[in-house]
């Protein structure tokens, strides 16, 4: 049989795992500090993004005063226009993307929000009590995901058991010999809760640190590759030539081994084995490769990215030339981006 404490945990485990399977309609109303989690590990959303880490940002935004339009998870205008309201509000840099201050800054204007609902209890809350002192001390312990009944205003078996829970995780005595809660010790909850968030707080501004040092590290090696890039642009037009790797004329995979051969760094021959010789970024640089499926399974095309969400590549009906990535045709044959090693 588990005990309070040991089920409560359990129980938050499944229930978040719940939580992130279930349509949006339920994951509104969950607790906030699990939106918090989602918030921080999604790091940035801006404009054109969706999925329900969207839904959530409106969600708190709305909550805030700062987005009455539909909360539909896809980060158009509108979304865009209530964050910069809102970094203008709050001091922070005005882009419209919720980047990791922005988030931190939402949360704790929440939970500022939730610990000022406290400062208006009028009185101490005991066993039976019915009143909107109770709500208020419900929704506080709901908000770190302790109270897991409905908010009716009373003080019953399920509030007892939360605020029990939440004295056991933080080793706080929230309950006097009485039974009473008071103000000062709801407000301790949310006290003593600040080193917790101040961790995942760091984590991600940790991890938003490694990823800037990773891109840092492809504007380096898009430099090094600038000669390449040069050489890429001195042949537009030469004609495609199957098997050809010489400026009388290439095929794709040719072109990438002459470019490359001007830089004196040795690349494969073929287009599956520049493949294996290269490795896997999440979005290209300048100088990376982006590699298609056109006519068999797996890469059988390539190019070098130029940015801009452009190529260079020897295309069989024009020759070396300048294609963009997002044209129906390559975007629905794109494989991924990869780095020369």
């Amino acid at each position: 049989m588990l005990n309070g404490t040991m089920e409560h945990v359990v129980k938050q485990s499944v229930l978040y795992s719940y939580v992130l399977s279930q349509p949006f309609a339920f994951y509104v109303s969950a607790y906030p500090i699990h939106q918090n989690k989602q918030l921080l590990e999604a790091d940035q959303l801006q404009y054109g993004e969706h999925g329900e880490s969207v839904r959530v940002l409106q969600h708190k935004l709305n909550k805030l005063s700062y987005y009455d339009d539909e909360i539909n998870g896809d980060f158009t205008v509108l979304t865009e226009h209530a964050l910069k309201k809102f970094q203008a509000d709050n001091n922070i840099t005005i882009n419209g993307q919720a980047d990791i201050k922005t988030l931190t800054t939402i949360i704790n204007k929440e939970k500022q929000k939730y610990m000022a609902q406290i400062n208006e209890m009028s009185e101490s809350i005991y066993p039976g009590m019915q009143s909107k002192d109770v709500k208020i001390a419900q929704h506080a312990l709901q908000y770190f995901g302790y109270y897991e009944g409905e908010i009716d205003g009373i003080y019953g078996p399920l509030t007892k058991k939360a605020l029990k829970i939440a004295e056991d995780k933080h080793g706080l005595e929230l309950i006097d010999e009485s039974e009473q809660v008071t103000e000062s010790s709801l407000t301790a909850l949310y006290e003593k809760d600040e080193e917790n968030e101040q961790n995942i707080e760091q984590k991600a501004k940790q991890e938003v640190k490694e990823k800037t040092q990773e891109t840092k590290k492809a504007e380096v090696t898009s430099a090094n590759f600038s000669g390449a890039i040069d050489a890429a642009y001195a042949q537009i037009g030469t004609p495609y030539v199957w098997g050809g790797e010489s400026p009388g004329g290439f095929d794709c995979s040719g072109f990438i081994q002459y470019i490359f051969q001007t830089q004196n760094i040795v690349m494969p021959r073929t287009v599956s084995d520049a493949w294996n010789f290269t490795q896997h970024v999440d979005s290209p640089s300048v100088g990376n490769l982006v590699f298609f499926e056109t006519y068999k399974p797996g890469p059988s095309h390539m190019g070098i990215y130029i940015g801009d969400g452009k190529f260079i590549h020897a295309g069989e009906s024009r020759g070396v030339e300048i294609s963009k990535l997002s044209t129906s045709y390559w975007d629905q044959r794109y494989l991924g981006a990869r780095r020369v090693k």
